[in-house]
């Protein structure tokens, strides 16, 4: 037996039972009138609603509840396995509904009375892995109820209750892929008062356990109960048998939580004898200091002692671009007496020429008339002082323009 709640009420109270499941959905179709403009009559409604669910005064749930909300357009919803040492101490879970489009809050309180169950814990319990479900598929009382329908009718107990549901997610497991439709697996615990069927227990023939470590199927004669709806992997089920296990719980004894009384304190009877740091102070001070001194020394003889020698090694060693440029002058004042030397034939251009447009006579360039040692080593039309045009019967000669 399970239970579950379908509708959220302000300030609703609930009774779930500890080791009994407790599923509580918390439906967008009650909200969507909450959230204004309400609809109306006929109208449909699609917004996107979140939940949010804490403890009153704290920011999470109880460490037995839990919340699931696949997306915006889908149901929330509140499951859990209480404990026995939740009896007696009410939780007033707040409930605040988000709408997405239009940035509206709704809230309303949820108080959880757990009561005790006389039969808790049942002493026969069993855990499923189911492939084929999520745990908000799994949490519908519709497909939770027909799974524990084909447990009862494998088992055959006299009570039958689900005791938890956890996804595989929470387990280690890993997130499927998005295709054909994978399911991540949901857990699913029950507990009976019925020791287990003897199709239950052909999970631990050895010729199952050695399939299962091969990474195969097991034979099992009741799983045609559940293929139609449900897909079981019998390898990984868990049979827990409590009557067989010896409790190993151990009482602590507290005590009074008082020391016991260790006399009076008593000092060391020896004072601590004071140190002299005057030659710490010493060290630390005048080392630094002498390496400083000298280091000054140092560099006050080189920058005011060492410029007189530099000074006269300048003087004796002249400067070797002074004399790359003393080496040039010279070669080409040797350049220029060597042109002036040569027995060549003087140009036509130094000849008398007439101006071709005013018929002028132009008198020619005498070689006295020029500075010999500005005068270029050949000479071109550019350098003429006149650009005249000499006649085809001038050009005889060794010279052209």
């Amino acid at each position: 037996m399970y239970t579950i709640l379908s509708k959220v009420h302000s300030d609703h109270t609930v009774y779930p039972s500890a080791g009994v499941l407790f599923v509580h959905v918390l439906e967008r179709e009650y909200f969507k009138g909450e959230f204004p403009p309400y609809p109306k009559p006929g109208e449909m409604n699609n917004d996107p609603i979140t939940f949010n669910t804490n403890l009153m005064g704290y920011p999470d749930r109880p460490g037995w509840l839990r919340y699931i909300q696949r997306t915006p357009y889908s149901d929330g919803v509140l499951y859990g396995s209480p404990t026995i040492d939740n009896v007696g101490r009410p939780s007033v879970i707040e409930i605040t509904a988000y709408n997405r489009r239009t940035f509206e809050t709704a809230r309303h309180n949820l108080i959880i009375n757990i009561m005790a169950s006389e039969d808790f814990p049942l002493q026969y319990q069993a855990e499923f892995f189911i492939k084929n479900m999520n745990v908000e598929e799994m949490l519908a009382s519709e497909v939770l109820g027909d799974f524990l329908g084909a447990v009862k009718n494998v088992w055959q107990p006299e009570k039958l209750n689900a005791i938890n549901i956890t996804s595989a997610l929470d387990r280690g497991g890993r997130v499927p892929l998005p295709i054909n439709d994978m399911k991540e697996g949901v857990y699913v615990m029950v507990g009976a008062d019925a020791t287990f069927s003897s199709c239950l227990r052909e999970v631990e023939n050895p010729q199952n356990q050695l399939r299962c470590s091969q990474e195969m199927e097991p034979v099992i004669t009741c799983d045609k109960k559940f293929r139609a709806q449900f897909q079981i992997d019998w390898c990984k089920i868990s049979l827990v048998d409590k009557t067989q296990h010896v409790s190993t719980y151990q009482e602590v004894v507290r005590g009074e939580g008082i020391l016991p009384d260790g006399g009076e304190y008593k000092p060391p009877s020896e004072s601590l004898k004071s140190r002299d740091y005057y030659s710490d102070f010493l060290i630390t001070l005048a080392v630094p200091s002498a390496i400083a001194l000298v280091l000054f020394l140092i560099l006050a003889y080189i920058m005011c002692c060492r410029r007189e020698g530099v000074e006269k090694r300048n003087m004796q060693t002249p400067d070797i671009q002074l004399v790359h440029h003393s080496a040039i002058q010279k070669s080409t004042k040797e350049l220029r007496e060597m042109s002036k030397n040569r027995e060549i034939a003087w140009p036509l251009s130094t000849l008398p020429v007439f101006h071709p447009v005013t018929g002028e006579i132009v008198p020619p360039v005498h070689p006295d008339s020029y500075d010999n040692t500005s005068m270029p080593l050949m000479q071109t039309q550019q350098n003429l002082p006149h650009q005249t045009q000499i006649p085809q019967q001038q050009t005889e000669g060794k010279w052209y323009t």
